[in-house]
């Protein structure tokens, strides 16, 4: 019998490309939508008719320990919760339930229903908080700054507790940025690359951003997405930062993305200083060395790599328009 893996989130960027990983060894793979408007998204095209799709509203309670005990998964990958920070601020109360609750209701649902089942939790290096040393690993002392990241911590505590208390195979990723054609158009990368994609067709004039200087790590989503996979098969689970262990800045990435095109920045780029953050103490960067080490992982893909194919993908979806 294959092994059977259940992913939350599985419409999601990560979610889609896990399932095409776990099809491609050969794993079952059953996911969980919000609705069965979600897997008309685009991100499932590739595997629709491969995956066994379950509705519910995780927010209800109940509905993850109905679905575990239904599906008896091996391996659980919970990747859904909100993934945009600063919406956070606004409404707090949901992303403290969507994050912290819902991973504590999945917890005890693994305790109940599948106690041997290999279990990974996505958090973030928002636990870090911004003023956290560079590079942050496995040790770095938590200091969240927003309600999305007292409430990652709060998953993540909740992940190291249970597994030393009762034994199970819980494992936390704590995730820095990673992105791909997939990733939501509000994240500062997919912003550039469509952008930069429209003005060399004549679509757009300018890109307009904040804090150039803003330095981040970023991976490409299928380099993590074989993280979360190996760490489900390690013998022992444990915390791991998933990073490049690069930084690169947001100029950078402004750079790279129009050499993409041939098109020089110069008078394409517009810095608007009501979008400009505060700058962080310290490089928002990640050490992956305990991944690379225990469970042999490596970035298969570099960032120019990852700038390239987003610029591409969203020059072909112009054109299809």
């Amino acid at each position: 019998m294959p092994r059977r893996a259940l992913i939350t989130g599985i419409s999601g960027q990560d979610g889609s490309y896990l399932a095409e990983l776990l099809l491609a060894e050969g794993v079952e793979v059953h996911g969980v939508l919000r609705s069965a408007s979600d897997a008309t998204s685009g991100r499932l095209d590739a595997v629709r008719d491969a995956v066994a799709l379950h509705e519910g509203d995780l927010l209800k309670r109940g509905t993850l320990r109905r679905i575990v005990a239904e599906t008896a998964p091996d391996e659980i990958y919970h990747l859904a919760a909100p993934t945009f920070v600063p919406a956070s601020w606004d409404v707090v109360a949901d992303s403290m339930h969507g994050i912290a609750t819902v991973t504590a209701e999945l917890i005890e649902a693994v305790r109940e229903e599948v106690p041997a089942a290999h279990t990974v939790i996505a958090t973030s290096r928002e636990i870090f908080g911004p003023d956290a040393q560079s590079p942050q690993d496995e040790d770095t002392p938590c200091a969240p700054s927003s309600p999305y990241g007292v409430a990652k911590l709060a998953a993540h505590q909740l992940v190291g507790l249970f597994r030393e208390r009762d034994g199970l195979h819980l494992s936390s990723a704590i995730l820095f940025n990673h992105e791909s054609p997939r990733r939501d158009p509000a994240f500062i990368t997919r912003k550039v690359s469509i952008a930069v994609a429209a003005i060399s067709l004549g679509r757009q004039d300018e890109l307009v951003l904040g804090n150039t200087a803003a330095i981040r790590d970023w991976s490409a989503a299928t380099d993590i997405v074989a993280a979360l996979r190996l760490m489900s098969a390690a013998e022992q689970p444990g915390d791991y930062v998933l990073a490049s262990g690069v930084g690169h800045t947001v100029a950078q990435l402004v750079e790279t993305a129009f050499a993409c095109v041939g098109i020089e920045p110069d008078g394409r780029l517009r810095v608007d200083e009501s979008l400009v953050r505060a700058q962080e103490r310290y490089p928002v960067i990640g050490d992956p060395r305990r991944a690379q080490e225990r469970l042999g992982w490596h970035a298969q893909t570099s960032f120019e790599e990852l700038v390239a194919e987003m610029v591409e993908a969203d020059l072909a979806a112009f054109r299809r328009s």
